[in-house]
């Protein structure tokens, strides 16, 4: 069986260190992603990186690996990036995986469930450099080691991204089995209108895990079993 991981912003696919191994194990072929302009990419960064830059990163590994029935996980940001790659190879997909993730609707950005406030001071930096500066890791529940490991590894998000909408087949996305995992512990603002959206929509499963945005940090091994379970 099959996963692709795709992060978050200011992420890169170093951030699934702790749970690919798991995969591994368990027999199944396992693919991180990093997105153009950031994780080992960032020296590829550019003012003209848009969201179809980064559904084509993705794409190209499905079809470079030649995977069918691939469980497509998107954490974050992430969500709408897995959104765009489904429109385009849902034939190729089994199932969905929203982690902690923007759930666009079509015609949505990244932008739009975010606050006036946050869009506003978002938009001001990406005028200033062209990207957004990564968040703080408190902001994600992390402490300590892993507040630090994370603060070194992540890079400016490519700002092209955030305004840039996304306009899909929405029966198309629907007729895929999908999965919101919730991670409650410290729940992240951002995510509250996706954290609600899910909950009123028919065809999803949600799973709660008590931890915060970045679980793949802080809580590997539950979220494993999420994702390990997706395919039971």
């Amino acid at each position: 069986m099959d996963y692709v991981l795709v992060h978050g912003a200011w992420h890169g696919a170093w951030c699934w260190k702790r749970v690919l191994p798991g995969l591994w194990a368990a027999g199944h072929r396992a693919f991180a992603v990093s997105l153009t302009g950031v994780g080992e990419r960032a020296h590829q960064f550019r003012r003209d990186i848009d969201l179809k830059t980064h559904a084509d990163d993705v794409c190209t590994v499905i079809e470079a690996e030649e995977l069918q029935g691939a469980v497509l996980v998107g954490h974050s940001y992430g969500g709408i990036v897995i959104t765009a790659v489904a429109d385009r190879l849902a034939h190729r997909m089994s199932h969905l995986v929203y982690l902690d993730a923007v759930v666009p609707e079509p015609g949505e950005s990244w932008s739009s469930g975010h606050s006036a406030e946050t869009q506003a001071a978002r938009r001001a930096a990406i005028a200033a450099t062209g990207a957004i500066a990564p968040a703080d890791p408190a902001a994600f529940g992390l402490t300590g080691g892993d507040a630090a490991w994370v603060a070194r590894r992540q890079t400016p998000q490519p700002g092209g991204v955030y305004d840039d909408p996304l306009h899909f087949d929405a029966q198309r996305i629907a007729a895929l089995p999908r999965t919101f995992i919730d991670c409650t512990s410290p729940a992240l603002p951002t995510i509250d209108l996706m954290r609600q959206r899910v909950r009123k929509a028919a065809g999803w499963k949600v799973v709660e895990i008590p931890t915060g945005h970045d679980p793949m940090v802080s809580a590997p091994d539950q979220l494993l079993a999420a994702l390990l379970a997706v395919r039971s």
